[in-house]
């Protein structure tokens, strides 16, 4: 893409919230400056719902944050960080806004629910004004309408009368404030409705499942405009330089909406939260690359071990006992979690694109006789069957070939479950209408998107918030891109898909840890280590099932989810364990739910959690802990240098470059606490090194951009010797080289580095940077990685 302003050299992620505003992150600029990063990344700064921890529930595009300090607050921060050397990078959610409480809070969906659909915000929000008689369905009650009026009233005076509902506030259409509660309730735009109607009725769409995001339509240029002035003030005016887009795969036109993008932004640097699956590539679209989870899968595989893995998981079954379509096996539970979402969670949405089919084939001679039962069952077929999120098709354009494939595959997979050939023919229009092959009609075009749209909801509700927390072998697969059914990267793997990034996206985003990741990266690289000594670990879990005192854990997933987790956390701490190990059973969904929890249940997941891996028996751990204490710290200053060296811009999450433990959200959204800049942080251990390891590295890339930007190169390098197979070596643009080691349980018992060596680039000496030694090429890993397990050289 064009660039406009500067590739960063590494960003550092800041959750801002009220608890953290622009004035908390004011303050740590010189710290976060002696880093050696070059821009600051902020969660998203527009308007959000008050107490907001996150942002994403924008419902002002025109102003700044108020909480945060405002527009003066963020200039503040943008002049602060300029006089340090930094800039700012803004996320920005073009997807949706929040439908808040009260209503009044969001602007143009006030007007909508005032004056419907002749409002001049119609056009911004996705209503299907068709259903509910013209009215917007609002899931705000607590219970059936029935037993809620007595909850409803009318307050305030005059044009500024509203009609109140415990914390929410609704407008009065015109010339209804008189009438009688029932005859108020009919004669609006809208229609409050019990919460649990939104699965099957809801008629707006939304973030994924969540009913108080609605869904923005910024393929509208209108829209756009309204939602992107703020924004592109404060990139034209120098206050940010780049840009995040969350959730780019929920919009109706990703592509069309990057390339406006990239117009009115002069194609600043700009990186996309899409999730790549295992194979696919980013489609060719103007901006510099994703947000990183597809590199956080490659560098968390390489400290995994294949075989061990696999042993893991075969005795995660064994303790478990669950069926292969509830947790033992990756494919037949990411099968049935995605039949569980499409048939309940996104009811509505698959009932929305039912009827929108129908009246495609209603308007074809020869399609008329489809019938709706069929376009249902090939929809939910053909939905459950795409490996990724979506298809990016766009009616009256041909459909990208791998879009065509992939849905052709799906397609012919799905007809698979008819009993009448003519009747799988449902299957054959549903494939059309996704690939945009149907027409350009009204019904046409929102068949195509909207099944793009639905697949990327399912795919992120089936997988991340369902399958996940179904399938626990080794939880530290178990995040944002990541693969369970194959955990391990080979080291052949990981320098090709270097070698891809270098040449197509050089200046893409990198990440190991997130606001979003379900375990940081030093948690993850603790968990990593038990696939060295499944055995060991499995029968640890037998044992402690075997002599459990009351409380007991409520069922097995439960205990080896809790128990691997609590290592992964260290020490324990039953305040914020207790909730994450909650969080999964409820996303799991298979004992207890968000919305039909088992109080009964949940009780005895918190009392085992507080009184076993948090409790006395905790100490269990500690002789696995220590046996395996050289691969975790492997494993985790690794990841780190490889994130920092490898292709692509490196993202730092907030208190990740010391010795980082967190959990799913709100653990890993806290606020974080930074040491003054000169005084420094007394850190100990492995906080010390790898506080070292990054501001080494940091200030390294700051200095010399033209070793790791996007004109560097990348040479995969190769050792030589028996431990050839532990070591991942690469040279950036032949001036620094990168040297990692992994697996180190294995490589104790294969003997260790004796005997592997590593050829250089070039000749001459070169200069270790982390602890000032100097070697001659060709150098034995055995010294070079004598103090520390990673080492980068540059030339002496």
């Amino acid at each position: 893409m064009r660039l406009h302003s500067t590739v960063p050299t590494a960003t550092y992620r800041l959750q801002l919230q009220p608890a953290f505003p622009f004035r908390a992150a004011e303050e740590a600029v010189p710290y976060l400056a002696s880093l050696g990063v070059s821009h600051l990344h902020l969660s998203p700064v527009l308007e959000a719902v008050p107490g907001s921890t996150h942002g994403y529930d924008v419902v002002d595009h025109s102003a700044v944050r108020a909480e945060l300090g405002g527009e003066e607050g963020l200039r503040s921060l943008a002049r602060t960080a300029r006089e340090h050397g930094l800039g700012l990078i803004l996320d920005i959610v073009p997807n949706h806004m929040a439908v808040p409480a009260p209503a009044t809070l969001n602007g143009p969906l006030w007007e909508v629910l005032r004056d419907g659909p002749a409002s001049r915000y119609a056009r911004w929000f996705d209503i299907d004004w068709a259903e509910h008689g013209g009215k917007v369905l609002l899931p705000v009650l607590a219970g059936p309408l029935g037993g809620e009026l007595r909850h409803f009233g009318v307050a305030g005076h005059g044009a500024e009368r509203v009609l109140r509902y415990h914390d929410h506030a609704f407008p009065l259409r015109p010339g209804t404030e008189q009438l009688p509660l029932p005859d108020l309730l009919d004669a609006q735009w809208y229609r409050p409705a019990w919460w649990r109607l939104a699965r099957t009725e809801l008629n707006y769409r939304r973030f994924f499942t969540v009913s108080e995001l609605i869904a923005v339509r910024v393929e509208d240029p209108e829209v756009f405009a309204a939602t992107h002035g703020k924004v592109v003030q404060l990139l034209r005016e120098g206050v940010a330089d780049g840009l995040r887009v969350d959730h780019p795969d929920g919009l109706a036109d990703p592509a069309g909406y990057l390339h406006r993008l990239a117009e009115v932004t002069d194609g600043r640097w700009t990186v996309v939260e899409k999730i790549l699956g295992r194979d696919e590539r980013l489609p060719d679209w103007p901006v510099a690359g994703t947000t990183g989870y597809d590199a956080l899968r490659h560098l968390d595989g390489l400290f995994v071990d294949p075989a061990g893995a696999a042993e893991l998981g075969a005795r995660y079954r064994a303790f478990t006992g669950l069926p292969p379509d509830r947790g033992g096996d990756w494919p037949a539970t990411v099968r049935r979690a995605a039949y569980k979402v499409i048939t309940h969670e996104l009811a509505a949405e698959t009932e929305r694109l039912v009827r929108t089919a129908g009246r495609i084939c209603e308007g074809s001679h020869r399609l008329r006789d489809t019938a709706p039962w069929a376009l249902r069952t090939a929809l939910r077929e053909i939905l459950v069957r795409l490996p990724v999120y979506r298809p990016y098709a766009v009616p009256g354009r041909p459909p990208a070939p791998v879009d065509a494939a992939l849905l052709d595959r799906a397609a012919q997979d799905a007809r698979g479950v008819f009993a009448v050939p003519e009747e799988a023919c449902a299957a054959d229009v549903v494939r059309d209408a996704a690939l945009g092959r149907l027409g350009q009609g009204p019904d046409q075009r929102d068949f195509c998107a909207r099944f793009a749209q639905t697949a990327s909801a399912l795919r992120a509700k089936s997988v991340e918030d369902t399958a996940f927390y179904r399938h626990a072998p080794l939880l530290s697969a178990a995040e944002v891109g990541g693969d369970p059914g194959r955990p391990a990267v080979s080291p052949e793997e990981f320098h090709a898909y270097c070698a891809r990034l270098q040449h197509d996206w050089p200046a893409t985003g990198t990440v190991l840890s997130t606001h979003d990741t379900k375990r940081s990266a030093d948690v993850r690289a603790r968990i990593a280590a038990l696939s060295e000594c499944p055995g060991r670990w499995a029968d640890l879990m037998d044992r402690l099932a075997a002599e459990a005192a009351e409380p007991c854990a409520p069922d097995p997933h439960v205990a080896w989810l809790a128990w691997q987790s609590a290592f992964g956390l260290g020490p324990a701490d039953a305040s914020r364990l207790a909730p994450a190990v909650l969080k999964s059973v409820r996303e799991a969904g298979l004992r207890t739910t968000w919305t039909e929890p088992d109080a009964a249940y949940e009780t005895a997941v918190e009392a085992f959690v507080a009184a076993h891996p948090c409790g006395a028996a905790r100490t269990v751990l500690a002789p696995l802990e220590d046996a395996l204490w050289p691969s975790v710290r492997a494993n985790t200053l690794g990841a780190a240098l490889l994130h920092l060296t490898m292709p692509g811009v490196p993202d730092l999450y907030m208190g990740t470059e010391r010795a980082y433990a967190a959990l799913v959200d709100p653990d890993n959204r806290r606020a974080p606490v930074f040491p003054e800049a000169e005084a420094g942080a007394v850190d100990e251990g492995l906080s010390a090194e790898k506080l070292h390891l990054t501001r080494t590295v940091l200030r390294l890339r700051r200095e010399r951009p033209e070793w790791f930007g996007p004109g560097a190169s990348y040479e995969p390098l190769t050792a030589e010797g028996p431990a050839a197979w532990h070591c991942v070596a690469f040279a950036r643009s032949g001036a620094a080289v990168t040297v990692v080691s992994r697996l180190h349980g294995r490589l104790a018992q294969d003997g260790g580095l004796r005997g592997t060596v590593l050829a250089l680039p070039g000749r001459g000496r070169w200069r270790e940077v982390l602890t000032g030694a100097t070697h001659g090429a060709p150098v034995a890993l055995s010294e070079l990685l004598e103090r520390w397990p990673v080492a980068l050289l540059v030339r002496d």
